[in-house]
């Protein structure tokens, strides 16, 4: 609801105006401010403002007359009106002439109809109009406040917006990811997952729109697929800014149409709505976490003395532990390293990180559903931590197809995220929980040290690893692997040359040492001389079969042991 040049004209004082410019556009141009001016305008014209004037100080001056129309163009007034009579007795046609280029309202008034009338006739509309709206927005934060009292899901909410304000709505969390929508989101939709990984959403960059009114500041807009995408900060508790209200606006529609007093008021009721219904989901799902989180780390620790008393916290949560699970850990390997290349604020890494653990877990969860499994996730040490229904015919297959299909989801949706994935093994009982999550946490280990990050390695393919990693961990072995190791450790530190190297390469191709001065670009010399030092600082002979299998050995053992 909005007053109109044409409800003004409609008074009884207004009776003999008559429209001399702009008469087209009375039905639609609003009217907010009234008030009477002279030279100079200056800053004292605001939007949307009918002026009223005398023209007193232009007189028969016509560039005088053309700079003070000019100037009440340019400050967005609504429309001029000019008394005629006493120092105006007439429009100039130039003047009109300018004021119909610039589609701009003039309008002629008796000498007779004072100011302060026209000025208390329109405040009278002007004040019944913003009676209204208020009692109007009242309303609307009444009904936002019922639907939190009633506990509605939050995608009632996006669609009681949308009937207010017109437009589609998405409610998004810090990071972008959608939280609920409201009807007839148009098709990009299946492409803001993407634009919200490449931080395109939500807009980032702290540009205002141009107002005095606090909440139409806090205002951002993104151009996306022929779309202006409305973005407002829902603001929490805290006082940061956790979730993100998006309105969806057609490239023909512009702001100053759509945020009339009505609209600001709804979007602002509605922000302060959606922090209250996030912080009470918040509280839910924080509690609801801790709880999975707590049943998974009790697994684990082997704290449950019988599968019966496990079974029975595990309904609680909604597991099912009489099925057939298999521990894998995967670890996200760079997502400090993603973080630092995007344009977001520092403080920020703790929330960028949550969201991507959260598209982590959906992906895992949808692969789970796809292949009709069911899965245990949490989060714990910067790893993510899974249990996965398997079959006990093909329990490697099972496992492999999983992790095919997660891999191939990332790729897309993360394609710069690199996980290591160490894989237990299937244990009976309840401790088998246990037993399974040791298993995937050496295959991780071993994965990293031996594969590189990036890989994946199963608990049963480790067997010459785990007996390199036994030995390590015996104190005697350990003394002889480190009398054996350190002394090419030191040489490299004091003059760069990694023997290590040198010897696993020698050993790679098994004495030869045309193959390896090739491997290694060295010319034949050069390697002789390192493998002379290496026998000098080891005191062992690569000619002697128990020297070189003990210099082996202890190398492998000292890799795998860091």
């Amino acid at each position: 609801m909005s007053l109109k040049i044409y409800d003004i004209l409609k008074l009884d004082i207004l009776k003999d105006a008559k429209i001399i410019a702009g008469e087209n556009l009375v039905m639609d141009r609003v009217v907010q401010w009234v008030s009477a001016m002279e030279m100079p305008v200056e800053s004292f014209v605001r939007k949307n403002e009918l002026v009223l004037t005398t023209a007193i100080g232009c007189g028969q001056n016509l560039k005088e007359f053309e700079k003070f129309v000019q100037d009440v163009m340019d400050s967005e007034a609504t429309a001029l009106a000019v008394a005629l009579g006493s120092h105006v007795f007439e429009i100039p046609h130039e003047i009109m002439e300018l004021a119909n280029k610039n589609q701009f309202i003039l309008i002629e008034i008796p000498w007779e109809v004072r100011f302060s009338e026209i000025i208390e006739a329109v405040m009278l509309q002007l004040n019944d109009i913003n009676h209204k709206e208020s009692r109007r927005s009242e309303k609307v934060q009444q009904e936002l406040l019922n639907l939190i009292l009633k506990e509605t899901e939050l995608t009632c909410i996006a669609n009681y917006l949308f009937q207010n304000v017109g437009y589609p709505v998405i409610i998004t969390d810090q990071m972008g990811a959608i939280q609920a929508q409201s009807e007839e989101i148009p098709n990009f939709l299946d492409n803001w997952r993407e634009y919200a990984v490449k931080g395109i959403i939500p807009a980032r960059k702290q540009i205002s729109l141009s107002s005095h009114d606090p909440m139409i500041q806090k205002i951002q807009t993104i151009k996306i697929e022929g779309y202006c995408i409305m973005q407002l900060p829902v603001i929490q508790v805290s006082g940061n800014t956790q979730d993100y209200l998006f309105v969806i606006l057609p490239s023909d529609i512009s702001l100053d149409q759509f945020l009339t007093q009505y609209t600001v008021n709804v979007l602002e009721h509605s922000v302060t709505t959606i922090a209250l219904w996030f912080s009470r989901k918040n509280a839910v799902e924080e509690a609801k976490l801790l709880l999975h989180a707590s049943f998974i780390r009790e697994l684990i620790n082997g704290e449950f003395t019988s599968l019966e008393q496990a079974d029975s916290r595990a309904e609680i949560v909604g597991y099912n532990l009489k099925l057939p699970y298999i521990c894998i850990i995967g670890a996200p390997e760079n997502l400090k390293t993603l973080f630092q290349t995007r344009n977001i604020d520092e403080g920020a890494y703790q929330q960028w990180t949550e969201s991507m653990i959260h598209y982590l877990k959906e992906e895992i969860y949808y692969a789970a559903k796809s292949l009709n499994k069911e899965v245990m996730i949490t989060y714990q040490e910067q790893q993510l931590l899974v249990f996965l229904e398997i079959s006990l015919e093909n329990k490697k297959e099972g496992v492999t197809n999983f992790l095919d299909l997660v891999d191939r989801r990332l790729r897309s949706l993360l394609p710069k995220v690199v996980i290591s994935w160490g894989i237990g093994n299937y244990n009976e009982d309840i401790l088998g929980f246990k037993e399974s999550y040791q298993n995937a946490k050496v295959a991780l280990n071993i994965c990293r040290n031996k594969k590189g990050i990036g890989n994946r390695v199963m608990y049963e393919n480790t067997r010459v690893d785990r007996v390199l990693l036994n030995l390590f961990q015996n104190p005697e072995m350990k003394e002889i692997i480190m009398t054996t190791v350190e002394p090419l450790l030191e040489y490299n530190n004091q003059r760069n040359l990694d023997l290590i190297e040198t010897i696993s390469t020698y050993n790679h191709y098994q004495g030869n040492v045309s193959k390896t001065a090739k491997a290694l670009f060295l010319h034949r010399q050069s390697l002789l001389y390192r493998l002379r030092k290496i026998e000098e600082l080891t005191g062992l002979s690569l000619v002697d079969p128990d020297d070189l299998f003990l210099l082996d050995l202890s190398i492998k053992t000292w890799k795998m042991g860091n």
